[in-house]
């Protein structure tokens, strides 16, 4: 389900206030970066792009790419909307915060309700915004950029912190902004699991689950650090419940947009930084490159059938299993009872 909140009690709008600008300031720098689901509170000031999209409640995210455009995601739309950037509490005092209604709304002319492809959008603010310590744009991932399997990202929001697997869905919002760390989990692995993850999606999450984006954190940006600076990986669309095991939540991937994003924005573009990844990608679930046999019942030859598994009691062969992800092999429950 896309991570839309639907269900948010109205939290009251905040005080506004606005701040002197300090100079110089770069994307993806957070000077005082020293709950979604399985997450804990965000100090003040750590995630200084975070973007909180309103009605009468949090009902989507967003990061400052530059001082006028917001990038969110394109299913979060209702009309009538406010940013609020510098927040940092739903239900409390904001001083750092500052607010702004929306100009124009410019989302992927090939996003897909269906398949949530493309889920991507940019939003110019009705006036600019002063950068300080609270408010700062991030880096986006440029064209080309590589986030393999296991490289950690974070992820930030104010949605739903319990998990869910189905809608309508129970679940508390979090006031404090919360944050989450999650490795990368490879577009091959993850689409093992959904058998719609396209090249403009990203995926992160824990095999295990209980941790993850959810309803309400829909537009919110996934980041990685590279040196001093943070970098937009995702931007959160959609997931199967939210912290499911082998269901990592699934991301618009920000390097694929970098064309589109400066065709939209002309001038004082956003800052865009070629990201590289250590690692690997996962492969295709069923690949099995060195299986070149029929159906003729041969003896194989290693390799043929890389995910068989052999399941020993000291050191002698009890039962066959199957190997489904890195971490989890399947097999017959009955080879399990005594």
């Amino acid at each position: 389900a896309a991570r839309q909140n639907l269900c948010c009690a109205a939290n009251a709008l905040l005080r506004r206030k606005n701040f002197a600008a300090p100079q110089n300031f770069l994307c993806g720098r957070a000077p005082l970066n020293t709950k979604i689901v399985g997450g804990v509170d965000a100090a003040p000031g750590t995630w200084p792009w975070q973007a909180s999209l309103q009605t009468f409640y949090n009902f989507c995210g967003g990061s400052l790419i530059n001082n006028l455009w917001v990038l969110t995601a394109a299913h979060c739309f209702p009309t009538g909307f406010t940013v609020f950037l510098g927040r940092q509490d739903q239900g409390g005092s904001n001083p750092n915060e500052q607010s702004r209604t929306i100009s124009r709304i410019v989302c992927h002319p090939d996003y897909s309700g269906s398949t949530n492809d493309n889920d991507i959008c940019l939003l110019q603010l009705s006036s600019a915004v002063t950068f300080t310590d609270y408010i700062a744009p991030v880096c986006l991932a440029a064209d080309g950029s590589t986030f393999n399997s296991g490289i950690i990202n974070w992820v930030t929001g104010w949605g739903t912190t319990s998990p869910v697997s189905f809608l309508p869905f129970i679940g508390s919002a979090a006031d404090i902004l919360q944050e989450v760390d999650l490795p990368i989990v490879g577009n091959r692995e993850c689409d093992c699991s959904y058998g719609r993850i396209t090249n403009n999606m990203i995926c992160a999450g824990l095999s295990a689950g209980g941790k993850d984006s959810c309803q309400g954190d829909s537009g919110g940006p996934l980041v990685v650090k590279q040196g001093p600076q943070w970098v937009q990986s995702g931007v959160v669309s959609f997931g199967q419940g939210c912290a499911l095991p082998k269901f990592p939540g699934v991301y618009a991937r920000v390097s694929e947009y970098q064309a589109w994003i400066n065709g939209i924005i002309t001038t004082n573009q956003p800052g865009f930084v070629d990201f590289r990844s250590g690692g690997i990608n996962t492969l295709t679930c069923g690949s099995a490159p060195m299986n070149t046999r029929d159906s003729r019942g041969l003896v194989q030859s290693a390799g043929v059938w890389p995910w068989i598994a052999s399941l020993q009691v000291n050191g002698t062969h009890m039962c066959g299993g199957t190997l489904v992800t890195a971490d989890a092999v399947l097999s017959d429950a009955s080879c399990f009872t005594m």
